[in-house]
C-alpha cells in the first residue's frame, strides 16, 4: 500500500465511524431488506436468479449486501479496506443471521480464489479510490468464473465537475474530466485523493482484462445527496450523475 492509498485509508477509517455511530439506524434499514435503486434491481434480477456467490468490492456499510441476498444471492463476501466499516457490517450480519462475511483487504488484491465467484458487485463511490483501473479490472476478471458477471452502479465520472449551485448547473474551475486526480472536499471522503477515471478508461480496462460489455446506461439521478437538503441544479435531470455497467467473463 503506497503513501497516497495509506492516507486515503486513514480518511476512510475516520469517516467509517459514522457506520458505528449510526449502527442502530443502519441495522433497522438492514432488517427492512436493504435498498437497491429500481433500475439497479431490474438489471440485477437476471444475474441473481441462479443464487450466485457474490463478492462486493468495497462493501462499506453492507446494506446493499442484504438487498443482494434478498434478491437471490446465496451468499455475499464483502471486501473493504476500512476495518471499522467491515467490522460494523459483520456485526450487523451476525445479528441478522444473514449469509454475509466481511474481509479487510485492499482492492485490487481481493483475497478470493481465482474463478470462484459468480458475480462481482461494486460502485456507489468505489471506483474513484482505485489508483490503477487496469489492475482493478484484472482482479475482477481473475475472481470471476467463466460466465460470471460484473455489476457496477456508480457515480458518473462527470460528477466531480458539477458545482452545487441551486440556480443553474456550472462546472468547477478547479476540476477537469481528463484530470488524473482531484482532492475530495465533500463528506465522507473529505481530504482523500480520488482518481478521475472516465468512462473510456473504465470500459477499455474491462475489455483489456478479457470481459465483454453487456450494458452501459447513464442516469440523471445521483446515487447520493447530502443530508442537509442541498438541491443542486446539476441534479435537475439535464446532466449525467450516475451510470450502470454490466459485463461478463466469456465462458
Amino acid at each position: 500500500m503506497d503513501e497516497v492509498v495509506r492516507g486515503n485509508r486513514v480518511v476512510w477509517e475516520r469517516a467509517s465511524g459514522k457506520h458505528v455511530r449510526e449502527y442502530d439506524e443502519l441495522l433497522a434499514q438492514a432488517r427492512d431488506g436493504g435498498r437497491l435503486f429500481a433500475r439497479e434491481a431490474e438489471l440485477l434480477g437476471p444475474l441473481l436468479a441462479d443464487r450466485p456467490v457474490v463478492v462486493h468490492f468495497q462493501s462499506g456499510h453492507g446494506l446493499d449486501d442484504v438487498a443482494l441476498l434478498n434478491g437471490g444471492a446465496s451468499r455475499v463476501i464483502g471486501v473493504d479496506y476500512s476495518s471499522v466499516a467491515a467490522g460494523a457490517a459483520q456485526r450487523r450480519a451476525v445479528e441478522l443471521g444473514v449469509a454475509c462475511r466481511y474481509v479487510v483487504a485492499e482492492v485490487p488484491g481481493v483475497p478470493v480464489k481465482d474463478g470462484s465467484v459468480d458475480l462481482v458487485y461494486t460502485g456507489k463511490g468505489a471506483l474513484i479510490w482505485m489508483r490503477d483501473i487496469g489492475a482493478w479490472a484484472r482482479d475482477v476478471a481473475r475472481v470471476l468464473r467463466p460466465g460470471g458477471s460484473l455489476f457496477v452502479y456508480e457515480a458518473h465520472p462527470t460528477v466531480p465537475l458539477w458545482t452545487w449551485d441551486e440556480d443553474e448547473p456550472r462546472i468547477r474551475p478547479d476540476r477537469s474530466y481528463f484530470a488524473e486526480t482531484n482532492v475530495n472536499d465533500t463528506f465522507p471522503g473529505n481530504g482523500a485523493r480520488e482518481w478521475q477515471w472516465n468512462l473510456g478508461h473504465i470500459v477499455t480496462a474491462l475489455v483489456a482484462a478479457g470481459l465483454r460489455l453487456d450494458v452501459l446506461e447513464e442516469y440523471a439521478e445521483p446515487f447520493w445527496r447530502p443530508a442537509d437538503g442541498t438541491k443542486a441544479a446539476a441534479w435537475s435531470g439535464r446532466l449525467p450523475n450516475s451510470y450502470a455497467l454490466v459485463a461478463h467473463r466469456p465462458a
